[in-house]
């Protein structure tokens, strides 16, 4: 169409034609046109009206129009006249300020003075794994990954060596093993690169003597300040220290189980009564203590004056969580693999919830997941559990959850929990959503317009054009989880068009994460995966929005792109 000379090739003006009737946007012609006066620009106040009508933001309207016409419009003309193009126009929507995620939620938006308890924390299992548990490679890149990618509680376990140096492996598998000194290295070098928070270092330690007071040495010799070298619990029995506070911090958690360190007999301390075992029902123990006699030689070693300074971790449940109440230490660790978890959710929701608001608690995947798969984070986060720990190596909806809500708060890995998680008397319960105090329920109204240059599908033939579908998911308190998805577009990932609007209810906004996924229709097989996007509920922006695609693995994918129009309305409860 463009090749109006028939040359068989594109020359000056012919080439713009290309360009324009490639990156025309009827769809957003439509909204322009609804706004303009005269259909080919928008003068201030026009802007401003869609600005305040549609996109629903707040004070200071026209000072904002005027920094995004500054910002966008290509025109030089239209900038001195404050005027916004169609081009103009759509590089706003396209932009940071125009996309569906909230841009002030990106940044360290959130208070980060208050006790570590009261935040979610971003967490990875078995960090040092790159592939599954039972032969998979381990490697200090997989620390680096997850670094990078914001997690702040990190897992090491560590194992008696050749040549007396410890090593990091999965214990008692045909994972490969990679030294201890290399794993604290990398710590050193990029534990706070992405984020200047603390980062958590779980200790799985099943070394002797010898090499466990090497373990000592390596992390006192190579972390120096930036070890934590004092007990968290100098705040008093009741109060954990804050990120704000231990910036720039290391922080070691081991198990506590039989410890000297805490008998002023000598003689090991007995665990709580009716306390768990953590290998109960598990094919592997999450945390080992060190044994009677490693514990005897390590007295006065390096590793003795380090064991002092470890935030200790013990299993839960106790008989209750009143008996854990009676034996309140905050500055320990709860540690429990996810089939407890989701037993005390079903049965002491409250309870728990109570429990998290003064303790931290982590979550690890169970020991039959050898091919790294994950667990639904959300049920977990719905509780309070602070360090919900994944197989970051393995990406799906798990991760993409993880993602989503840790994309807040400038990545830095500390998202603050809602007020009613941070309460010790609260009478929240995620399966009764009135129990929040609060507004809402709220409509979610989202009308999926577009796509826009859609991937195909790694594996699919050079000839193969996809067959795009857009499904929404809501992931939060039981009430709220959901799913819709539009009708599938024949043959074209370019600029498919649904027009499609898709209705949820949501009780508990604060906890709830918005899911979108475009899949390649297969009839006759599963859909394949084309991108998808995730954020919380409460990081969403009203109005015409762009929904920027990600991979399986979490990063960009440019410029594929979902437009969308998002509603929000707050419903009155059902008496």
């Amino acid at each position: 169409m463009a090749d109006r000379s028939e040359s068989g090739t594109l020359e000056g003006e012919e080439f713009v034609l290309f360009y324009k009737a490639l990156t025309q946007r009827d769809d957003v012609l439509d909204v322009f046109q609804v706004f303009s006066q005269d259909g080919k620009k928008l003068t201030l106040l026009e802007f401003v009206d869609f600005l305040q009508q549609e996109q629903l933001e707040g004070e200071n309207t026209q000072e904002f129009a005027m920094e995004l016409i500054a910002r966008y419009e290509p025109s030089e003309t239209a900038r001195a006249r404050h005027m916004l193009s169609v081009d103009g126009f759509l590089l706003y929507l396209l932009s940071p300020e125009g996309a569906i995620f909230n841009p002030a939620h990106g940044t360290l938006c959130q208070d980060m003075t208050q006790p570590l308890c009261h935040y979610f924390i971003s967490s990875s299992h078995n960090t040092y794994l790159l592939e599954d548990q039972l032969r998979g490679q381990s490697s200090v890149e997989g620390y680096i990954r997850a670094l990078k990618r914001g997690c702040r509680c990190l897992e090491v376990d560590c194992w008696d060596g050749p040549s007396g140096e410890p090593v990091v492996y999965h214990g008692h598998t045909f994972t490969s093993k990679i030294p201890f000194k290399d794993v604290v290295t990398t710590l050193g070098q990029y534990a706070f690169q992405a984020s200047d928070y603390p980062v958590i270092l779980s200790l799985e330690n099943h070394c002797g003597p010898e090499q466990q007071d090497l373990l000592a040495q390596h992390l006192k010799g190579i972390l120096g300040e930036r070890l934590l070298m004092a007990p968290l619990d100098g705040h008093g029995p009741t109060q954990l220290p804050s990120p704000q506070e231990l910036r720039g911090r290391i922080i070691l958690k081991g198990k506590r189980a039989e410890s000297l360190a805490h008998s002023p007999s000598g003689q090991p301390d007995k665990a709580p009564e009716g306390e768990a075992s953590e290998d109960d029902d598990e094919p592997e123990a999450e945390e080992d203590s060190l044994s009677q006699e490693a514990k005897g030689k390590a007295k006065k070693s390096q590793a003795k004056e380090l064991s002092d300074c470890i935030i200790y971790c013990h299993s839960v449940p106790f008989r209750s969580f009143q008996q854990a109440l009676a034996h309140r230490r905050p500055y320990e660790t709860a540690s429990l693999p996810e089939a407890k978890a989701r037993k005390l959710i079903k049965e002491a929701g409250n309870e728990f919830v109570r429990h998290n608001a003064w303790q931290l608690t982590r979550i690890y995947p169970s020991g039959l997941r050898t091919d790294s798969s994950n667990y639904d984070p959300q049920e977990m986060w719905n509780v309070g559990c602070q360090l919900v720990a994944l197989n970051v190596q393995t990406g799906g909806a798990e991760m993409d959850l993880c993602d989503g809500l840790f994309q807040q708060n400038a990545r830095c890995g500390y998202v603050l929990k809602p007020a009613f998680l941070r309460d010790a008397g609260t009478a929240f319960d995620p399966d009764n959503p009135r129990s929040r105090a609060g507004g809402g329920p709220w409509s979610l109204a989202i009308q999926v317009i577009s796509g826009q240059q859609l991937p195909k599908v790694a594996s699919s033939k050079a000839s193969a054009i996809v067959d795009p579908l857009v499904r929404v998911e809501i992931h939060g308190v039981p009430a709220d989880q959901g799913r819709q998805e539009t009708q599938y577009v024949d043959n074209n990932g370019f600029n498919p068009s649904w027009g499609e609007t898709l209705q949820f209810k949501v009780h508990v906004p604060e906890l709830a994460l918005v899911r979108f996924v475009v899949e390649d229709y297969d009839k006759t097989s599963r859909n394949d995966f084309v991108g998808q996007f995730t954020l919380p509920f409460a990081s969403i922006k009203s109005g015409y929005r762009h929904v920027h695609l990600l991979s399986k693995d979490g990063t960009a994918i440019p410029p594929s792109s979902l437009f969308v129009h998002i509603q929000i309305t707050e419903l009155p409860y059902p008496e």
